[in-house]
């Protein structure tokens, strides 16, 4: 019996499309290609520079035993996915790749904190000059555009601005964040850390005058803080020993080497955290519903999963516990300040709690897993994965000079 027409919000039978993912091989972009192997029949086009997070969907099957007959196996996706290793920055095949897509996903960007004080010019490229091709192919060739922004893009509240003991930063108009009334507030110029929110919010207003003005099919994302599996690198393993990625990777880093959690300026900033398969449902239904998602921007997270940042290492040490079988550090976390932390020219947002106004009027979004479960389902993942090569690490003899 055949299977089901799948079907939008609308009734209508979704038609199989092809989707040109820029960033395919990232941490959302993966998790985005294994939801589209695994639960629809379109095509992909994964464009990005490396494919480790990607591989199993690339890599053929095993070889079958011999008592089966000998016959191959194949992959449920067999044809539906296609890797092309190229860099948007200058690679004429992008164009191409566009205009034999229904769709494409911009998912591409230096979005690691510690990145946009010290590499401010290729943080500001990255997500505003590097992305212009992206735009225009899609407007000159009526392709439907689907750009990932950032919650960055708000800056900080307006909250924030008013003495801490004033009744109005309870009033919910002074912190929670609307696509289409909160305003845009950064810090000064000297302060590098806007690099990046200053890019986003600049291609997203060109890409919203491209629609106005050309006939840009779009649609925004702002993600809240999306984690889950395969989010960043560990130093030193996976990724540069140097290098510092986002909050929830270099709590894990500690976890791993069983050290206290730097908590910069007292991890006094609160954020709200969404687990990345809650959110790549909300994705499907942008990519799947264009009659409900084009023209709009969405906030994609969960207001209920809030906490400072010194909350969210005091859960993520319990946790850690739970999933790995050792005990809770005593000294589980210790304070740094931001200049230590990021150099100079780092500032920070006090709140960003996202309005779900539009995009549960819209598609019909919610999230579901709770803070707990998420970090549950993530360390996890990050034990599993790491702690037998973070151990090797620190066991290895330093060379004697």
């Amino acid at each position: 019996m055949a299977a089901a027409a799948r079907l939008d919000l609308d009734g209508n039978p979704i038609k199989p499309m092809t989707i040109c993912l820029i960033g395919a091989g990232g941490f959302i972009g993966s998790h985005l290609c294994e939801k589209l192997m695994a639960e629809t029949p379109h095509t992909v086009l994964a464009v990005d520079v490396y494919n480790d997070k990607i591989k199993h969907l690339l890599d053929p099957p095993p070889p079958p035993p011999p008592a089966d007959g000998g016959q191959q196996a194949r992959n449920p996706w067999d044809g539906r996915i296609e890797f092309h290793r190229l860099n948007i920055k200058h690679d004429s095949r992008l164009e191409g790749l566009i205009k034999m897509s229904d769709v494409t996903i911009n998912l591409a960007a230096i979005c690691t904190p510690a990145d946009y004080n010290t590499r401010p010019l290729d943080t500001i490229y990255s997500n505003f000059i590097d992305a212009l091709p992206v735009v225009r192919y899609c407007s000159e060739n009526n392709k439907r555009l689907i750009h990932f922004s950032t919650c960055e893009v708000y800056g900080k509240t307006l909250g924030s601005y008013l003495p801490k003991d004033h009744p109005l930063r309870k009033e919910s108009e002074f912190y929670v964040l609307k696509e289409d009334a909160s305003p845009c507030i950064f810090g000064s110029v000297e302060k590098q850390r806007w690099s990046y929110a200053c890019a986003k919010q600049l291609i997203e207003r060109l890409i919203y005058a491209e629609g106005a003005e050309n006939g840009l099919e779009f649609t925004i994302v702002r993600p809240f803080n999306w984690i889950g599996p395969r989010m960043d690198f560990i130093p030193g393993i996976d990724g540069p020993s140097e290098g510092v990625p986002r909050v929830l990777a270099c709590f894990s880093n500690n976890l791993l080497r069983r050290e206290p959690l730097k908590l910069v300026d007292g991890g006094q900033s609160q954020r709200t955290f969404v687990y990345i398969k809650d959110a790549i449902e909300a994705v499907l239904l942008m990519i799947e519903n264009p009659a409900r998602a084009n023209g709009h921007i969405f906030n994609v997270g969960n207001p209920n999963n809030e906490v400072t940042i010194k909350q969210l290492a005091e859960i993520m040490v319990q946790v850690y516990s739970k999933v790995s079988g050792e005990p809770p550090l005593e000294a589980a976390t210790i304070d740094v300040s931001s200049k230590q932390f990021y150099g100079e020219g780092y500032d920070d947002s006090d709140k960003r709690i996202p309005d779900m106004t539009i995009i549960n009027k819209q598609l019909g979004w919610n999230p579901k897993t709770s803070l707990w479960d998420l970090l549950d389902s993530t360390l996890a993942y990050q034990h599993r994965t790491y702690a037998e090569a973070v151990r090797m690490a620190m066991v290895k003899p330093v060379a004697s000079s």
